[in-house]
This record gives C-alpha cells, structure tokens and sequence, in this order.
C-alpha cells in the first residue's frame, strides 16, 4: 500500500477534536517520574488527560506533578508492564487515542499535535509508534538535560515526509486507536510477566490483524533509557528466549523473527560477557538465555517462570 503523506498541520482544524489520553506505566522510579512528566506541559497541543499507573503511590510524587495544565490522575495496579498498561485502558474507556509512554521518554513539543492529525487523516490506522532521534536503552542512558538539548536541535521534518508500515510500535512511545481495542476485545497479553519484553511487537501484530500498524517521521522524541528499575538479567535473560518462542506459538510473531532475535540477544551476551558495559549484566543475561534453552529442551519453557528466579 502507498504511504499516504499529511497535510499542514494547520489544516487540523478542519476536523474534530479526538479525545487523546496519555498513559504512563512506573515502577519505583520516583525520581525520573518528577523529573519527565512535567515537561508535557510544553505541548503545542495538550493531552486531554494523564494517567500513571504504578504497584503503589509512593513511585509517583504527585505533588510534583499538581500544576500541570491538564487532568493528572494516578492509578494503582499490581506491578507487571502488561497488567499497569491494562490498567491504564480499562480506566479511561471513553479515550478515542492512548499515546503509551515510558516514564523516561521525551516528547517534541508537536508530538500530540501531529498524532491527532495522523488518526484523524489515516482512519485504517490503529497503532503509531514516532521516530526517536537518540535511544538511551541501548547504552549508559541519557540525562535528561541532554534529551531536552537533542529535541531542541531537531530539525522540523519536511512536510512531504510520510507514514509507513512497520512491523512494530516501539513500547516507549506507541499510540492506540481505542474503538479497535474495544470492538476487538483487545490487551496486552499478561502471561509476559514484569518489564514484558516484547510486549509491543506482540499487541502490534496482534492489531495489525485489523488495521495498519505504521511509524511516522513527524512524531519526534528521545527515549532517555534509564536505568534504574529495570529488570534483573537473569531475569531479562530468560525473557529473551521465553517470549519469542510464547509468542510464536500465539502466532504473533514468526519462527525467523523469532529465531533472529533470539540469535542476536544470545551471540550479544556470549560475545559481551568478557568485556560487559558497566551498565549491563551480561553474565546474568547469557545464564538467563541458557537456563530458558535447558527449559525449552526440557518442554517446561514459559515467559512465567521468570516470577520464580531471581
């Protein structure tokens, strides 16, 4: 299918408004939270509503976050990336978009601006993920000092750039068409237990079984990756062989994408664990990525049994 391109954003006005909630999933990272959020407020175009959904109310400083010019709400939930972002959707069932971000993920100030104008010109699409100028989560991470510089010196993308189709969203910035979700039934699949790993490319593939999955050049922002409540290597080491295998067999995602990123986070930690970045436990990933290998040779391989290790 042709990649269609978008009008000026001025022409937006043409059309009515959608009612765009954001929601934000945390856990124990109190401090990025207060340091992130706020900066919402410099949208050209603000969110109708805010939700942050985290296990208990001490990972929110709500306090810091009482004089943004929109709704702020918080919701508690049992902690598990897929569980808080269910949350997060059966909380506002009359929301038309859910922009889902990470609590470390910046936006350009015509973030929202621009996916309003995306949904309401490209109706067949139902998940948009942006295109992120500097990605922290894969190396030390990016202060945030430094993520705010980066989208300050981000070129305007030219007008005649279009959407296209992607295999993906990217979970830290990845926007929901609702009534899809709800005629369809919808959620994120919570038997991918904890930080969720591919989470995203499993409700993606899942959706684009009934509209278009696609990326777009004008959603700009920078995911600063920080680090800490992040999930234990081990843990994340099962994960990377876990849930590509669960989620083939789902049929939400292929053998050779599967078997592709299977190899790439194996050969990583095998090569790497003689030489790991400080900011990577590479000897927890490579025993994760074994121990998931012996289970699946064993038939007791499964993205839950992650809840049993340490």
């Amino acid at each position: 299918m042709k990649p269609r391109s978008l009008p000026p954003l001025n022409n937006a006005t043409l059309f009515p408004a959608l009612t765009i909630v954001v929601g934000i999933p945390s856990s124990g990272r109190r401090e990025i939270v207060s340091a992130v959020i706020p900066d919402l407020a410099r949208q050209n175009r603000k969110p109708d509503q805010l939700l942050i959904c985290a296990p208990a109310s001490d990972d929110v400083d709500m306090a810091a976050l009482a004089n943004l010019p929109f709704p702020v709400q918080f919701i508690k939930s049992e902690p598990g990336l897929c569980r808080q972002r269910n949350a997060i959707i059966d909380a506002v069932p009359n929301a038309d978009i859910i922009l889902f971000l990470d609590d470390d993920f910046l936006l350009a100030p015509t973030y929202i601006a621009e996916l309003e104008r995306l949904f309401l010109r490209n109706p067949d699409v139902d998940v948009t993920t942006g295109t992120v100028l500097a990605d922290g989560a894969t190396g030390p991470g990016i202060p945030v000092d430094e993520g705010l510089a980066l989208l300050r010196d981000a070129h305007t993308p030219a007008e005649n750039l279009s959407i296209r189709e992607t295999y993906s969203g990217y979970g830290c910035n990845m926007a929901v068409r609702m009534s899809t979700v709800h005629i369809c039934r919808l959620r994120f699949d919570e038997k991918l237990p904890f930080y969720g790993w591919l989470e995203d490319v499993d409700f993606s593939r899942v959706v684009s079984r009934f509209g278009r999955v696609v990326v777009s050049p004008h959603l700009l922002g920078v995911h600063l990756g920080t680090k800490t409540g992040r999930m234990s290597g081990l843990r994340l080491g099962y994960s990377q062989i876990a849930n590509p295998i669960y989620l083939v067999g789902k049929r939400s995602m292929t053998w050779r994408h599967a078997l592709t990123q299977m190899t790439r986070n194996l050969a990583s930690n095998a090569i790497r664990v003689w030489r790991p970045e400080p900011w990577v436990d590479r000897l927890g990933r490579l025993t994760g990525n074994l121990l998931a290998i012996s289970d699946f040779l064993r038939g007791r391989l499964s993205p839950q049994n992650i809840q049993g290790i340490d």
